[in-house]
């Protein structure tokens, strides 16, 4: 099993820029793939961005795009997404996700470990 934590989270205006972590337990990391689904009040967890074993190839909902951007340290175990040019559309619980496999997925029923979640949130 791994376990999932995520940290970055915080309070900031409209443009500002966030960088969110999640530290992944286990041995096995550097094969699993991983993602990033954010759930907004009131909404559906939806996917966000997910990343190959490797780290070699992303990909991105058309909300984000351009905006944000995932990477990984396999070597820290460590998950990144780096939030640019935020926006009061993007205020939610973010969560990163773990899926066994060395591709990834948008749908969230693919993925097996889920971290607890870190709070964003963007004021106008």
């Amino acid at each position: 099993q791994v376990q999932l934590v995520e940290s970055g989270g915080g309070l900031v205006q409209t443009g500002a820029s966030l960088r969110l972590s999640c530290a992944a337990s286990g041995r096995t990391f550097s094969r699993y793939a991983m993602a990033w689904f954010r759930q907004p009040p009131g909404k559906e967890r939806e996917f966000v961005s997910t990343i190959t074993a490797s780290g070699a190839t992303t990909y991105y909902a058309e909300s984000v795009k351009g905006r944000f951007t995932i990477s990984r340290d396999n070597a820290k175990n460590t998950l990144y997404l780096q939030m640019n040019s935020l926006k009061p559309e993007d205020t939610a619980v973010y969560y990163c996700a773990a899926r066994t496999t060395i591709h990834g997925s948008d749908d969230s029923r693919f993925y097996d470990y889920w971290g607890q979640g870190t709070q964003v949130t963007v004021s106008s």
